[in-house]
């Protein structure tokens, strides 16, 4: 399996750079507004892979660039209303001058990077890059006062957002200490072969957008916990021990494809070495992209369908993390080393943080259930977007289908048991139907 090391991330970002860059004053001119929508989200996503962000910290981007991104652009569309103002804590937002010029293209790509800078990201100059790109390419097509006006309103937008963002929990979380688990029986505490501390441990603290708090979903609790060989609990572990050790190639290829685990440690003797991938939340932005490109969507289908993918992986984090340090569940590896069998090693990683419910199973089953609004039930579609880091893509017949491989997909991995995944899907689909009626009806 092709692994997405830094040196090859960025070899491949400057390869984009270098084409975009040799073109001439004429092809960059004719750029569409879709395609510069696109180059935005990608390059985010390339950046949030090689800086490293924990995958609730990546939603969080997600969502206020996609959001500034939106609300920038919908005036494209003069039917087209504001969705910050129907989400937690924005207010009114900014509005463009009454018959004057504007590009909302270029304010809503103004919007996106300011935001993108601020929320935070650290590979600036990657983005800058980029920026530049952008910003150059409006201006070889913009009288003056029009470009100006443009990068005016996109600041206006970004200013709001990035108002709301200063008060949403996260800078308070930084501060929180470390979650280092518990000795106590059934709940979690740190897995090999690293064992961290557990991840965003506080980040049911954070201000949620549709939903009324964190645990308006909350699932009903985990099996009691039991060593008893007849209990429900040692056969749900014994069902993923069974699993893992009869893996077919398929499901082996399913596990992979989903991992989507932002840092792996890899481990040879005595040498380590980290293999960054993608975010579950980058999988289903790029998911969102190719339902775009697939239908030929207008560019403010493009921006809506982004923000609204996004606001559906913030919220469903914050659920899915607000159940997972309350009931603190442990670990199918931690079970199954001390009760069925020492040697056993999950197929995939395990991530650092308890395992009920399943974060793959909330997230997928709330994005595709927004994007099945979106897009339709039946949409079937090559999934692409982890082809660039990973050298894998599959076929789908519905984001419902998707959604559903990646939640079993952790119970091939070995690091989710049945009650898990299912828990987490049922959480989800809440999530997703709470932002339909909200946002979308």
């Amino acid at each position: 399996m092709m692994t997405n090391k830094i040196y090859t991330l960025f070899l491949a970002a400057g390869f984009t750079f270098l084409l975009t860059g040799c073109h001439s004053k004429k092809t960059i001119i004719n750029v569409s507004d879709g395609d510069i929508l696109h180059k935005n989200q990608d390059i985010l996503t390339e950046i949030i892979i090689y800086d490293v962000f924990t995958p609730p910290v990546a939603a969080r981007l997600y969502v206020y660039t996609s959001l500034a991104s939106y609300e920038a652009l919908r005036f494209m569309n003069k039917d087209e209303i504001s969705v910050a103002e129907k989400l937690h804590g924005f207010g009114k937002m900014p509005q463009p001058e009454i018959n004057k010029s504007y590009d909302f293209t270029l304010a809503a790509s103004r919007a996106f990077f300011t935001v993108a800078r601020n929320v935070k990201i650290f590979s600036i100059d990657s983005l800058k890059v980029h920026e530049d790109f952008v910003y150059q390419t409006f201006k070889e097509k913009l009288d003056n006062a029009t470009y100006l006006r443009s990068i005016a309103f996109g600041d206006t937008i970004a200013d709001v957002i990035l108002t709301r963002a200063k008060d949403d929990g996260y800078l308070a979380s930084r501060g929180k200490p470390k979650h280092l688990g518990s000795n106590d029986p059934g709940k979690w505490r740190p897995t090999p072969p690293d064992y961290s501390d557990g991840v965003e441990w506080c980040w049911n603290t954070m201000k949620t957008m549709v939903m009324d708090s964190a645990s308006q979903f909350m699932p009903p609790p985990p099996p009691q916990y039991s060593t008893d060989t007849n209990s429900f609990f040692y056969k749900n572990a014994k069902e993923v021990y069974i699993i893992t050790q009869n893996l077919t190639e398929e499901q082996k290829t399913i596990a992979r494809f989903w991992d989507d685990n932002p840092f792996v440690m890899e481990h040879a003797g005595h040498l380590m070495f980290g293999t960054k991938k993608i975010t579950p939340g980058g999988h289903w932005m790029g998911i969102a992209a190719i339902a775009a490109k697939q239908t030929n969507a207008d560019p403010v289908k493009v921006a809506k369908g982004y923000a609204l993918t996004a606001i559906a992986l913030y919220d469903a984090f914050i659920a899915c993390w607000d159940e997972k340090y309350r009931s603190n569940v442990v670990r199918p590896v931690t079970y199954i080393n001390e009760h069925i069998s020492k040697r056993f090693v999950p197929f995939l990683q395990t991530p650092a943080f308890p395992e009920y419910t399943s974060g793959h199973s909330v997230i997928t089953a709330c994005t595709s259930t927004v994007l099945a609004k979106l897009y339709g039930n039946n949409f079937a579609f090559q999934d692409t977007s982890d082809l660039r880091y990973i050298g894998m893509q599959r076929h789908f017949n519905s984001f419902r289908e998707a959604a559903e491989e990646a939640s079993i997909s952790r119970v091939y991995g070995g690091i989710h048991y049945r009650t898990g995944i299912e828990a987490g899907a049922a959480q989800g689909k809440k999530v997703g139907e709470l932002i339909i009626e909200r946002i979308l009806q």
